[in-house]
């Protein structure tokens, strides 16, 4: 299976919240990105991102 990539689309602004106005990352998730498993990455792309950006919206 390929690496995860990551979810950054280059807007990289943290809203008032910590969380980002692109990707939808935490601080917390940005900075540990590249120590997150390939398990950990997905998770985040697959099931928590997308919850969160729907939230956000």
């Amino acid at each position: 299976m390929p690496a995860v990539l990551s979810p950054c689309i280059g807007v990289c602004q943290l809203d008032a919240g910590g969380f980002c106005l692109g990707c939808h990352r935490s601080g917390a998730e940005i900075a540990n990105w590249l120590a997150y498993s390939d398990d950990q990455r997905r998770h985040l792309m697959d099931e928590v991102l997308p919850v969160r950006e729907i939230q956000r919206s």
